[in-house]
């Protein structure tokens, strides 16, 4: 697993899991959706890929 270096995409990453899981508790439905999309993508940069 390598971590990104690239300070930007790792602040982007950190926010996109935060607000994907802060959404996953308070919404349902379409939210749901969009919720899980951000903390894959957040996840996805987090790695690097």
């Amino acid at each position: 697993m390598n971590i990104t270096k690239n300070i930007g995409f790792l602040l982007l990453a950190i926010w996109l899991i935060l607000t994907g899981l802060s959404a996953f508790v308070a919404m349902g439905g379409p939210g749901l959706i969009l919720s899980l999309l951000a903390i894959v993508a957040g996840i996805f940069i987090l790695i690097g890929r």
